[in-house]
């Protein structure tokens, strides 16, 4: 039996006296969307920045194709290919489309024995990077603060996916943004999994987990409280775990 791409195990975390996460696991197979849902302070975001090497855990483990993983802070996340788009996209505003996306992966050549960037093969990777997730900026020679909120989303899955990532983490990846847009990221999303990344979407919308979701996780208080196949549930259900902190299919009521 193939292991899964990402399981978390009986993950805890404190802060001083607030418990905003309780032995909490879950787990992903390659090529797969999971919606990861819950009220506000139900731990949804501290769960993922544990994901991500943002921060660490009290106790549990993360393990990636079976095997225990040992990174303790954002870049050996990525370089276990485990990226965040955090929901501000986390962009420098004054920086070009191609020097954000580069940005701590910068190219360089030589000119008379000087190191200096290669901005010419920054922005050809870029743009064929656009190209191969069908995404759309209007040059990526321009500034980010001059792109509109779904252009700047484009250039943070375009950032996050364009380094061999296995596992795309998204929070709130539609916030504040129009129809057309929606529609664009969740194609955007659609195409990750058809390449046989993951991705993990924080969101409060869960018309777009069951547009494009493959499973539901749902917290509460730092727990987890159901977990359902998108394809055997319904809205109403999903919004009673999420109010009442209880699964309605198991006996009792009792938390997942």
């Amino acid at each position: 039996m193939t292991a899964p791409l990402v399981e978390m195990r009986h993950i805890s975390k404190s802060f001083g006296a607030v418990t905003a996460l309780n032995d909490v696991s879950i787990a992903l197979d390659p090529g797969s969307v999971l919606g990861l849902v819950g009220d506000n302070a139900a731990g949804k975001s501290t769960l993922m920045k544990v994901l991500a090497g943002a921060i660490l855990p009290d106790r549990g483990e993360i393990l990636i194709d079976g095997a225990r993983a040992s990174y303790t802070h954002p870049i050996g996340a990525r370089d276990a290919g485990i990226e965040m788009i955090y929901q501000d996209f986390a962009l420098v505003p004054d920086l070009t489309v191609a020097q954000n996306i580069f940005l701590g992966r910068e190219l360089t050549r030589k000119v008379a024995g000087l190191t200096v960037l290669d901005r010419q093969t920054m922005n050809a990777r870029s743009e064929a990077l656009f190209g191969a997730l069908g995404l759309r900026v209007p040059s990526v020679r321009l500034p980010v603060l001059s792109l509109s909120g779904g252009q700047q989303q484009a250039v943070a899955i375009a950032r996050a996916t364009g380094f061999d990532a296995r596992l795309v983490i998204m929070d709130e990846p539609t916030a504040n943004l129009g129809a057309p847009a929606i529609e664009k990221v969740r194609e955007t999303i659609t195409q990750l999994k058809s390449n046989g990344v993951s991705v993990i979407i924080i969101s409060h919308r869960l018309e777009d987990i069951f547009a494009i979701g493959d499973h539901f996780v749902v917290m509460k208080q730092g727990r987890v409280v159901g977990r359902r196949h998108v394809g055997d549930t319904e809205n109403a259900e999903i919004v009673e775990m999420i109010v009442t902190g209880r699964d309605p299919r198991l006996s009792g009521g009792e938390a997942a």
